[in-house]
């Protein structure tokens, strides 16, 4: 049944009561209670406001208490309408018809005011802690015995006539994927060209059939049984690509992999594993065959209930807590379920970073028992929040779905909570609609020296800047005393917040508003201005800021905070003094800086015959730059270092030369490579290189000997190159002995890796070897490592051995030779 419920003026057409039909009972990841709300943004007469109710998995029948607010500017309850539902086999609906008139009949005045929707369903769990089935009362009461269960959304919406906001001059950053360039849209605070960043807009949450979507759109209206769609990740990148999209993230459902939604105790971990690495495989192969669309695939971590998701961007290995009936994990690496601050601080160790999915601001991401609970790992690694998605569900392919839903309260609060998080805006698609279903995009400013990859992903990423919008035509950029978005600096005296805006299809600024609290404190993110350029001396201490844009149809932007220090320092007027030197002619080379203050460095910008290359706003102060973005011959390096006044010294130029090879001869990159020399300047686990001669090595004495204890045990060797950007092939080469007392033919229970740890800590297997491998001798491996020309790796091996008959991984006579 598919019940529709309508109240005009103030009339309720239907009883405030509904009996208990029918109950839930627990139900598994998407199977939970949805509310959306929809309504216009204008309206010239009556106005009609929707909710959409959608509960997967709950019994037909199953009530629903819903309640609609009018709020004013100061949060008064302007009008209010409660009602009930009832949920159906599809999605249910209840719509408010509102005629601009205030609960006593008044009109009301012209201004903005904030639509807010409530609502529960009432299965089985919510019953039982509410204490009732009925519908009456059923959320006055869970507002202290159930806050978790109680969906809410609000939109704000403009009544009347209100003048749009006026706005900065902004010239656009160039978009990728443009031909053209764009013109100057809305009035211009920034010369063109003084942001050195070039916008990527992607869908950064998606699933494919390696977890439950990729659902084939003629019939997907929910998720799929685990590895049952249609469609694959390679077709979710094609698919995007197709439809304009820059970026997109396939996030499989961690605890899927076993083919169940719960756990299968048949499943096998070599099946698992085999899995997810060929989702890495498939989007390697996609992004060297278009080098202009980044292909990422990562892993959506947790569950919903008692729980709540992440995405994990940038892992080479599968997270699982699930064994199977044999007491074998169902993956890669052990991570304890819904325990945030110990995945926080794996995250942080291997240099993992992440995106808080959909956050609910009661029930999730606990820690010590608070929701959305702080940690200083957590902090260093979770480096964006979803404010606003479009429904997980559609399969939409005209970027018309009109349920959406926000998480703007969650966002506060974990900014209050501490932590320093970029907003995103994605689709969640599990039908195979990737990137289609709405116009919404999460952008990523990328430096315009810097092509489009996973490491310069990762990098803007950590950098926070990012912006969430509904609008992919659409770009918002916050800067501050010449900061933009992103950055945390120290400030003393006035900070002058700008907030600009271009769109490239035509669209103006109705509303402009920025926000501001403070980091740590719990407390509240409040309006602190309506003007896109606002003056504020901010109190002593901890600040952050963020700006929300909401154009004149209606859809909306919202900036990366800024972070700002401010100390109690006035009248400073000294600039800092600053000098510069250049160490390289070919590869990465280094742009060096020397600063000093009588109050304190906030930042030191490096330009390169005057433009902006690079930024660091920690001593001491260093950039790389790959020397291919530079042509041979003579250039000139200036820095230019600010203090916290927002004076601004400058130093001498410094000339230096460029001399990018045009290859020929061959160069090892690899120092120490038989390990004859003892460790250096190898990194390794304790041990791992060793004359031992109970394994004998390929050449001389020593090797690096991984694992080999027969019991839980991880070894690792790694060295640091610098890979010549003018090289044309690079080439790992190893040879490697594999002794075993595993007797199994067709089990991987002890494997060795050879990866490349990136500069952004990303790790990336190139070659995987187990048990299964195990010979009488050496065998020689070549692993190609062109891809990082002009990069800062670390080439390293890797070993991992389960509970029990030792496996020994031996490698010796390591190269890697650049041509």
């Amino acid at each position: 049944m598919k019940l529709k419920i309508k109240l005009a003026g103030g009339l309720m057409a239907v009883s405030a009561i509904c009996a208990v039909s029918a109950f839930a009972g627990t139900l598994p990841d998407h199977q939970e209670f949805e509310a959306t709300l929809q309504v216009p943004f204008r309206a010239s007469g009556v106005r009609p406001v929707t909710l959409q109710f959608a509960y997967p998995g709950a019994t037909s029948g199953t009530p629903i208490a819903w309640e609609i607010d009018l709020l004013g500017r100061d949060g008064s309850v302007l009008r209010s309408w409660k009602g009930h539902s009832t949920v159906s086999n599809s999605t249910t609906q209840a719509r408010v018809l509102w005629n601009g008139l205030d609960s006593h009949g008044a009109p009301i005045p012209s201004g903005y005011v904030t639509v807010r929707m409530r609502a529960i369903a009432l299965d089985n769990s919510v019953a039982a802690r509410l204490g009732t089935g009925f519908t009456t009362n059923a959320l006055e009461l869970a507002r202290t015995r159930a806050p978790d269960a109680i969906e809410e959304q609000s939109y704000d919406v403009l009544v009347g006539n209100v003048a749009p906001a006026a706005m900065p001059t902004f010239h656009a950053l160039p978009r990728h994927r443009s031909t053209t360039s764009v013109p100057t849209l809305q009035a211009q605070s920034l010369t063109a060209g003084s942001l050195p960043y070039t916008v990527y807009y992607g869908n950064l949450h998606s699933q494919t059939n390696h977890s439950d979507g990729g659902g084939d759109v003629a019939t997907c209206t929910h998720s799929s049984s685990p590895q049952s769609g249609a469609f694959g990740p390679a077709d979710a990148y094609q698919y995007a690509a197709n439809h304009g999209l820059d970026i997109l993230v396939t996030s499989e459902h961690n605890h899927m992999y076993d083919g169940s939604t719960g756990t299968n105790s048949s499943a096998s971990p070599t099946t698992a594993h085999n899995l997810y690495q060929s989702g890495l495989q498939a989007a390697s192969t996609f992004n060297a065959a278009h080098p202009n669309f980044l292909a990422i695939y990562g892993m959506e971590w947790g569950v919903i209930s008692n729980g709540g998701h992440l995405n994990i961007f940038n892992s080479p290995s599968l997270l699982e807590w699930e064994y199977n009936g044999s007491n074998q994990l169902i993956g890669d690496i052990y991570t304890a379920k819904s325990d945030y601050a110990a995945l926080y601080a794996q995250m942080k160790a291997h240099g993992w970073v992440g995106q808080f999915n959909h956050p609910a601001s009661t029930g999730q991401f606990l820690i010590n028992g608070v929701p959305l609970g702080y940690s200083a790992d957590g902090d260093q690694v979770m480096v964006l929040a979803e404010v606003l998605n479009s429904s997980a569900f559609s399969h939409n392919v005209t970027e018309t779905e009109t349920s959406r839903s926000t998480y703007e309260t969650a966002f506060n609060k974990l900014l209050e909570n501490g932590y320093h998080v970029a907003p995103s805006s994605d689709q969640d698609n599990h039908c195979a609609n990737w990137g289609a279903s709405f116009s919404n995009r999460t952008g990523v400013l990328i430096p315009d020296a810097s092509a489009l990859s996973m490491t310069s992903f990762i990098d803007a990423l950590r950098a926070r800047r990012v912006f969430a919008t509904e609008d992919k035509s659409a770009q918002i950029v916050l800067t501050a005393n010449g900061h933009v978005m992103g950055e945390r600096f120290s400030n003393a005296g006035p900070l002058t917040l700008t907030v600009n805006y271009a769109s490239s299809t035509g669209h103006t600024v109705q509303r402009v508003q920025l926000f501001e609290g403070v980091p740590g404190s719990g407390g509240t993110v409040a309006t602190t201005s309506e003007t896109a350029t606002t003056t504020v001396t901010p109190t002593v201490g901890d600040h952050f800021y963020y700006a929300k844009i909401t154009q004149d149809d209606g859809l909306r932007l919202w900036s990366a905070p800024l972070w700002v220090t401010e100390s109690s320092v006035g009248g400073d007027t000294t600039p800092p003094t600053v000098s510069a030197s250049e160490s390289g002619s070919a590869g990465t080379i280094t742009l060096s800086a020397s600063a000093s203050d009588n109050v304190g460095v906030s930042k030191v910008e490096f330009y390169v015959d005057n433009v902006l290359k690079a930024t660091d706003t920690t001593a001491p102060y260093q950039a790389s730059l790959d020397s291919t973005t530079l042509a041979d011959g003579s250039h000139s390096l200036t820095a230019r270092a600010y203090d916290v006044a927002g004076n601004i010294g400058s130093s001498t130029a410094v000339s230096f030369s460029i001399a990018n090879s045009t290859g020929g001869t061959t160069t090892e990159l690899i120092q120490n490579g038989g390990f004859e020399s003892g460790t250096t300047p190898w990194t390794q686990t304790s041990g791992v290189i060793t004359s031992s001669s109970s394994e004998p090595a390929h050449g001389g004495s020593r090797k690096a000997w991984l694992d080999g204890y027969g019991s839980n045990h991880t070894d690792y060797a790694r060295q640091q190159i610098v890979v010549p950007a003018s090289a044309g092939k690079v080439t790992l080469d190893f040879f490697m002995h594999i002794d075993t007392a595993e007797t199994t033919r067709t089990t991987a229970y002890d494997t060795m890796k050879a990866q490349v740890i990136t500069a952004s800590g990303s790790y990336v297997t190139l070659g995987i070897w187990s048990n299964l491998d195990a010979a009488s001798g050496y065998v020689e491996h070549a692993l190609d490592l062109s891809p990082y020309a002009g990069q800062t790796i670390q080439v390293n091996f890797y070993g991992v051995e389960d509970v029990s008959n030792q496996t020994s991984f031996v490698v010796d006579d390591v190269s890697v030779k650049a041509q």
